[in-house]
């Protein structure tokens, strides 16, 4: 592929297996920077202050420039000064372990140094069965209702007696309550806010380089105390990460260094991101990098998961080496993301890590938006209905039941349910309640809780892996903002004492969560029966005979079943113990019951 610049075909001739960005040790730096075609590069050294306290010129071997500094460089800042196509620029190195708040400027770090305590010595948490809990580092601390102390910082995972204003726990401390298996934080790593004051993290600058803008005093470690608090608390930690775009294509340090051969495009950039670019993670050096960053986030903060974000624009060549390289790394790593891409792109759709695709990568889950829909209505649309919101068709049936009893239809993308990530609410679009309260056309509270805790069931008893959103437990409202990347505090922020105000579902939601943990500790098989209101699900294991009924109507509907029955769940609770005991499956209306026949 050539532009008016470089051939590209060229460049890849001069691929590098070694390390690139500052490679650290306490006796000496070495430095490394790809860029066949740059005539020269300057490697300069600041300060804490930032004052340039050392030049020298880098010597060239092979497409790769480098130099080696002595002495132990930890904490100095450092640039590439780049002379290419007749133009010189001043750059951050793309490798960067950390970074400057403007990004200008890399860091020189030590590793070993910037740990928490037995960092060494982390646990590694199970990826079998997850229930994956998504949340924003800012998000998560920036109700004044909660007494965080490191607001909006990595720190606030870290803290203990953490209380919202009624007295319940909040924090980690009511997460670690819930049942969860992981946590999955939005982007961590530095991003450009786009002219806002706030931002999810979409627009990544730096990849191996953890945000300033979360930070106290040191990223590197305080992300690292993060992790090492969820481990602590027997959570597992999922990266959700950003290597589909950049935040621009010209100006970030990709850019600078070498123009246009990390992204897509012939004539101008492909932008099947919607951002701008797309990152061409099918040319060899570009395809280098991921792999190198993905492995040192994996070696160096023992992330126990990844979601790739825009996952349909990454390559099917490249997502079977991440495959490959991480599972060497820990074997029970969990791997996922969106099947989809953001727009029109220029890799062939034969080639791309979507969902018609999927069956080609047995080891990676895909988020299962037929069944999001399916459950509430299209997220395209606010008004749209799905099967718990008055739409209880055989167009909306259909994926739930698939995803209920595992039984995929021939030309469904997934191989098993393993593939499957399902969930009805994330960061995008509107929250669960508020899509509920829209396209139920306002109606009273008791309904929209009603179908809330149906969509909940109908979740956390498929098969596959189970993701739902912070607060999505506590009816988290965003105010009908569908789009919320942008929008202050007061809109996204967790609302602590949400967590009292609706501490039923709360602990409907708890119950729910024990309930699966008990069902997939067995084998079962499962049978679907489609009803006259509803259907029923039948689980048998060496446990007995489960059977959930789902009932979507205004009305009360009785199964014609012999036995007697323990009732684990019903409309207004959950438990992996039996609440009652009942002689007939009695299920109210929009609300699903759960029984184990005893007799």
């Amino acid at each position: 592929m050539k532009n008016k610049n470089y051939d590209f075909t060229t460049a890849d001739k001069y691929f590098f297996k070694g390390n690139l960005g500052a490679v650290y040790s306490p006796k000496r730096t070495i430095f490394r920077v790809w860029q066949p075609f740059a005539k020269n590069i300057d490697l300069r050294l600041y300060n804490t202050e930032n004052t340039l306290i050392f030049t020298a010129k880098m010597n060239k071997k092979n497409g790769v420039f480098e130099y080696i500094k002595s002495g132990d460089l930890e904490g100095i800042r450092y640039t590439f000064f780049v002379t290419r196509n007749g133009k010189t620029v001043e750059s951050a190195d793309p490798y960067a372990r950390a970074v400057t708040p403007d990004g200008e400027r890399g860091i020189v770090v030590d590793m070993r140094k910037n740990a928490p305590a037995d960092w060494e010595n982390q646990p590694q948490i199970s990826g079998k069965d997850p229930i994956i809990y998504e949340l924003s580092v800012r998000d998560f601390s920036m109700d004044e209702n909660a007494n965080f102390k490191n607001r909006g910082k990595f720190l606030a995972f870290c803290e203990k007696n953490v209380k919202n204003s009624h007295g319940d726990p909040a924090g980690m401390e009511y997460i670690r309550s819930l049942g969860i298996t992981h946590i999955q934080l939005m982007p961590v790593f530095d991003f450009d806010f786009g002219g806002s004051e706030y931002n999810w993290g979409y627009n990544p600058r730096f990849y191996n380089a953890p945000s300033p803008y979360y930070s106290q005093n040191n990223a590197v470690s305080e992300l690292r105390e993060l992790i090492a608090a969820a481990h602590k608390n027997g959570i597992g930690v999922v990266a959700d990460v950003v290597y589909n775009h950049t935040f621009s294509a010209d100006d970030c340090a990709f850019g600078r260094i070498f123009p246009r051969y990390y992204f897509r495009g012939e004539n101008g950039y492909s932008n099947g991101s919607g951002c701008g670019n797309e990152f061409a993670s099918e040319r060899k050096m570009a395809q280098k990098f991921i792999l190198d960053s993905l492995e040192f986030l994996e070696r160096e903060y023992k992330f126990d998961g990844f979601r790739f974000d825009l996952m349909g624009l990454l390559d099917l060549d490249t997502m079977k080496k991440i495959t490959r390289r991480l599972r060497k790394i820990n074997p029970e790593i969990l791997l996922y993301g969106e099947g989809w891409t953001g727009g029109i792109s220029a890799l062939p759709e034969q080639d791309r890590a979507v969902l018609k695709n999927a069956k080609m990568l047995p080891k990676i889950a895909f988020f299962n938006d037929s069944f999001r829909d399916a459950v509430k209505g299209s997220v395209f649309s606010s008004e749209d209905r799905g099967y718990v919101n008055g739409a209880p068709d055989d167009y909306h049936l259909s994926p739930i039941r698939q995803s209920l009893t595992g039984e995929f239809l021939q030309d469904f993308w997934a191989n098993n349910s393993n593939q499957t990530v399902n969930y009805v609410e994330c960061h995008d679009n509107l929250t669960l309640f508020d899509k509920l309260r829209i396209s139920l056309n306002q109606a009273e509270n008791e309904h929209i809780t009603a179908a809330d805790r149906m969509s909940a069931a109908l979740l956390f008893l498929t098969r596959g892996i189970v993701f739902f959103q912070s607060g999505q437990e506590f009816l988290r409202t965003k105010n009908g903002v569908e789009n919320s990347y942008n929008s202050p505090d007061e809109i996204n922020s967790i609302k602590w004492n949400s967590t009292a105000e609706n501490r039923e579902t709360v602990e409907y939601y708890k119950g729910l969560i024990a309930l699966r943990k008990l069902l997939c500790a067995e084998p079962d098989a499962r049978e679907f029966e489609q009803l006259e209101s509803g259907f029923l699900l039948k689980i048998t294991n060496k446990n007995g005979e489960f059977f959930l009924i789902v009932n979507p109507e205004n009305q009360l509907y009785t199964i014609d079943l012999q036995g007697t029955f323990e009732i684990y769940a019903d409309k207004t609770r959950a438990s992996a113990t039996p609440l009652y005991t009942e002689n007939r499956l009695r299920c109210a209306e929009y609300s699903i019951l759960f029984a184990r026949r005893i007799n």
